[in-house]
């Protein structure tokens, strides 16, 4: 697929004009429940694009200067994204407040959703970096500083012994997407 043709693609997706490579659309995918998004693996690509292939789903478009752009400049594509990281973060028990200032914070239900992304290895922590790095990216920095803030505050409480549920090199690839330049 042609930088273009992934362009155009990425944006139809996002713009609810067309599916993935798997014929699903934004919106069905926003309403799935969480099984749903824990065992599907080929979604989050879409979801939260980045400038490189991903080996996990190597279909899924990858960024180009014109996508992004777009994605920077349109308020719908930010609302979109907006709503694509709301979903991922009551998945993981966690909610964007907006009042007064951007945070992110445990949610209602943290303790139940966390048993599901907070061990060690989990494959979820490679979803967050995506998620971070996509979100700097496509002009939502603030959004991706408000999750690694809440990300760093759980790593910094969680209880010292040999298998963290957050390995320091998980946490590393956290910081160094949150203050990248993407």
């Amino acid at each position: 697929m042609t930088n273009s043709a992934a362009q155009s693609r990425l944006l139809a997706f996002y713009s609810g004009e067309s599916p993935d490579d798997r014929g699903r659309k934004l919106a069905s995918i926003l309403n799935w429940n969480d099984g749903e998004l824990e065992s599907v693996h080929d979604f989050i690509q879409w979801m939260f694009p980045l400038r490189e292939r991903s080996g996990a789903n190597p279909q899924a478009p990858v960024l180009d200067d014109a996508t992004v752009e777009q994605f920077q400049s349109r308020a719908d594509l930010q609302e979109k994204l907006r709503a694509s990281l709301r979903r991922m973060l009551r998945f993981y028990g966690l909610e964007l407040k907006t009042e007064g200032f951007l945070a992110v914070v445990k949610a209602q239900n943290f303790a139940a959703r966390s048993a599901n992304w907070l061990t060690a290895g989990n494959h979820n922590h490679l979803r967050i970096t995506r998620m971070i790095k996509s979100l700097k990216t496509l002009g939502l920095g603030e959004e991706a500083d408000a999750l690694f803030a809440c990300l760093r505050v759980i790593y910094q409480r969680q209880p010292a012994r040999p298998t963290s549920p957050i390995s320091a090199r998980t946490f590393q690839f956290w910081q160094d997407a949150a203050s990248a330049d993407h």
